[in-house]
């Protein structure tokens, strides 16, 4: 059987095997998949010897998307063009890297949660591989407007140079004289072992706050959103499982239903 896996630090918590067990079962394919966890040091090593233990497919989270770029033999249009690599493939001896993150989180934001972003000012929290990916599905969806905030502004620049005209960089204390804004996304690392420290933005009722994380490591920017007067909030979990489609197609040729999937996990 072909082996499967996630690589990712931390990455005990990750739905991924459960996920791609179910995607499956629904379809009748034996799936061994896996999650290994790795940092950047070891990670290319690790993946080197998954390829010649049969690793046939991997997906790439916190904090390897950004690194993955660099171990692959090729890369999609969407890959190259965002930096980032959350899927990879291994054919004819090398890898070749895909980002399923944008059109994941464009499947769940709006065919599940109805939001369209075409023509809305939005703000974007973070600069890192899943905040790429993202930015540049939201500006291909016709964002009218997209201001990206980061700690380092160096990478909030470079980020809002690659994206063209719609995008522009704003300084993370600065964010919330610049709204306001129809869809906040927090791709930031906080959550995930850091403290959340938000800039300072006021929401009105039609204000609409996601983050890309799921489960324990969304709960600080959700409950900042929730007291800053948002009007819904919502965490990734079906960014992942939507994503986590995309994988799955791309290995196995067909895309399973999500909405089952997504009914079946912890909320």
């Amino acid at each position: 059987m072909q082996r499967y896996a996630v690589f990712g630090q931390p990455i005990a918590h990750s739905l991924s095997p459960r996920i791609h067990a179910m995607f499956g079962e629904q379809l009748g394919i034996r799936v061994d998949y896996r999650a290994i966890e790795v940092g950047p040091a070891e990670f290319p090593a690790r993946l080197e010897a998954f390829a010649r233990e049969g690793g046939a497919g991997a997906n790439v989270t916190v904090p390897l998307k950004r690194d993955a770029v660099a171990l692959c033999g090729s890369l999609s249009v969407r890959a190259r063009r965002c930096g980032s690599v959350n899927t990879l493939t291994y054919d004819g001896g090398t890898w070749r890297g895909d980002s399923t993150d944008g059109v994941g989180f464009l499947h769940d934001l709006r065919d599940r949660l109805g939001f369209d972003p075409r023509g809305r000012r939005l703000l974007l929290l973070g600069a890192g591989g899943a905040a790429r990916a993202v930015a540049f599905a939201l500006v291909d969806a016709g964002a009218g407007a997209l201001l990206v905030a980061n700690r380092s502004a160096e990478r909030a620049t470079a980020l809002a140079d690659a994206l063209g005209p719609t995008a522009r960089a704003v300084a993370w204390h600065e964010a919330g004289t610049s709204g306001p804004f129809a869809l906040v996304v927090n791709a930031t690392s906080a959550g995930h072992g850091s403290r959340f420290d938000p800039p300072s933005l006021a929401f009105d009722g039609s204000t609409f706050c996601y983050d890309l994380s799921y489960g324990a490591a969304s709960l600080p920017f959700l409950d900042w959103a929730r007291r800053a007067g948002a009007g819904q909030v919502h965490d990734g979990l079906g960014m992942l499982v939507e994503q986590a489609a995309e994988s799955f197609a791309s290995w196995h040729g067909r895309r399973p239903a999500t909405a089952p999937v997504l009914d079946a996990l912890p909320a």
